[in-house]
């Protein structure tokens, strides 16, 4: 028998803080994410009545609408999609919204503001508002990169949702997950997907990660925390240090690192970054000296630091290899040689070392010298895990969507990835049949690989509905659909107005020329049940 560690707070005196365990729970849901699908359902029920689906309380099909990776053209065309079915009156049928990297800016952006799919004409246009604002000051930038080096843990995550992710949505998000517990009565639940790095790498474990309002952790495996309590240093399930819960702007960079996992990392500090790493700590310190008071040369100023910051300058063109062994070298030598210099000399220190052993997401595990034998080993066994963008695994978040006691009977997916428009689903269709998961059968016509249609839908017997939407398609892009994928390239700068107008457009298009289809699969799965 599985052994089940059900989640307990432990009373402790008015001095001292509330402790809590992390838990083993297979098959069975969180009791608040049961709560609120329970309620959610409800509204499921009234909705398909009006839409002349008649179905009982038992046989709500379970729909999730999930959103890939994509970057700003993720971000801008799932808020289009989302539009659009609540003009038609069909966003009310989702039970789950989950994403992937852009999409999570989205959802983000969308969760921000309590029950935002009651009023999301007047939420849309304060996102697009944002988006064409000025942006974050350096001022607040740095600020914000400050606080993140108070961290027990810092990384290019935080150098990333700095710097890139603020460039693109606009703003520096302090709220929490569960700031949100108790403002979202009326929206679908919201899933952010993340992976394991050291899982993926390795082939070992269960690599993917999810975060809810309510808890955190390995899907696949069934061990979660607190999300409160996500981050924070735990020993045996017993938690031993406290880490403040990450903000908003940390899971969105977490979740949209699509940089984590290659050479892409070394080529992005060195081409784009550095300069801007260091105008940010120059600017933190400005003004100060290492103890705090007014600028002065003093004895005490870390000496190397220039040399280092050389070294991450050279030419992008070069070997990346050999640029990373040489650096490596030298920046070792430059930590040797440095003491206790104040905080200054602390802060390029760990930016320095972060960028030359590529650390992304780090964060304790909180599954530390636990044991559990239905928990694979690899989990149990590191004091910090590294989770990073489940882009470069799927980039799409069915596999965390796919837990057995969530019994989802139809997904929705928004695909607005590179290249092949059929990635996500043939893959998630392969690590499936590996698993023994159920999936329908995953069959396109070799010709609409570069040319896809804008709706597919894969069935089969005892699995679940699929239902394949590519964002660029022959319908809604005519004969070239790959020039609207070079044009809005995800790694493009932030959209401008006219930009957003027509991502939106063309994602909006996607739902409203498919209105009837999406009804006729609701129902069949209605039905089945």
């Amino acid at each position: 028998m599985i052994k089940i560690y059900l989640t307990l707070v432990l009373q402790m005196s008015a001095s001292k803080p509330k402790e809590s365990i992390s838990r083993i729970l297979k098959n069975v849901l969180n009791k608040s994410e049961q709560e609120f699908v329970a309620g959610r359902r409800n509204t499921v029920l009234q909705t398909l009545n009006k839409l002349k689906i008649q179905c009982s309380q038992k046989e709500v099909p379970n729909i999730a609408l999930l959103g890939s990776g994509g970057g700003q053209r993720a971000m801008v065309g799932l808020l289009g999609s989302l539009v659009q079915l609540d003009k038609a009156g069909l966003l009310d049928c989702i039970l789950y919204l989950s994403g992937v990297s852009g999409s999570t800016w989205c959802m983000a952006s969308l969760y921000k503001e309590p029950n935002w799919s009651t009023k999301l004409e007047t939420v849309k246009e304060n996102i697009i508002k944002r988006l064409g604002g000025p942006g974050v000051s350096w001022d607040d930038k740095s600020a914000k990169l400050k606080k993140y080096y108070m961290k027990d843990f810092f990384s290019l995550t935080d150098l990333w949702a700095v710097l890139f992710v603020t460039s693109y949505v606009k703003e520096i998000d302090e709220q929490t997950l569960t700031d949100q517990r108790d403002q979202h009565n009326e929206d679908p639940y919201p899933i952010y997907a993340v992976i394991d790095k050291q899982c993926k790498r390795r082939e070992e474990g269960d690599p993917w990660f999810e975060i809810s309002p309510h808890e955190a952790g390995y899907s696949l495996t069934g061990a979660f925390v607190d999300t409160c309590d996500f981050g924070s240093q735990f020993d045996n399930g017993l938690k031993k240090k406290h880490q403040d819960e990450m903000d908003m702007l940390y899971l969105q960079a977490m979740c949209s690192s699509a940089l984590a996992d290659g050479e892409a990392t070394w080529k992005w500090i060195k081409a784009i970054s550095v300069p801007e790493i260091k105008s940010v700590l120059d600017k933190m310190d400005q003004g100060k000296d290492h103890t705090g008071g007014n600028a002065s040369k003093t004895t005490q100023e870390p000496v190397g630091e220039d040399e280092c910051y050389q070294e991450l300058l050279n030419p992008v063109d070069a070997d990346p290899s050999a640029l990373e062994q040489s650096s490596k070298t030298k920046l070792t030598d430059f930590f040797r040689g440095q003491r206790q210099f104040g905080q200054t000399a602390d802060k390029h220190k760990k930016t320095a070392r972060c960028i030359t052993q590529r650390i992304w997401g780090r964060n304790y595990n909180f599954l530390h010298n636990m044991t559990d034998e239905s928990v694979p080993a690899a989990l149990l066994q590191k004091e910090t895990r590294d989770l990073i963008d489940a882009g470069l695994l799927i980039n799409s978040p069915y596999l965390s969507m796919l837990r057995k006691e969530r019994n989802i009977d139809l997904f929705i997916a928004l695909d607005f990835s590179d290249g092949d428009p059929f990635t996500t689903v043939r893959e998630a269709a392969k690590t499936c049949k590996k698993l023994n998961i159920p999936f329908p059968e995953v069959n396109v016509p070799s010709d609409e690989g570069k040319k896809p249609k804008d709706f597919y839908v894969f069935k089969g017997q005892n699995v679940p509905t699929v239902i394949h939407m590519p964002l660029f398609n022959v319908v809604n892009c005519g004969d070239k659909p790959g020039d609207w994928r070079k044009k809005y390239g995800i790694l493009k700068g932030p959209y401008s107005a006219e930009m957003i107008t027509e991502v939106m457009g063309v994602a909006g298009k996607n739902i409203s020329n498919n209105i009837e289809k999406l009804l006729e699969e609701i129902r069949a799965v209605a039905e089945a049940k």
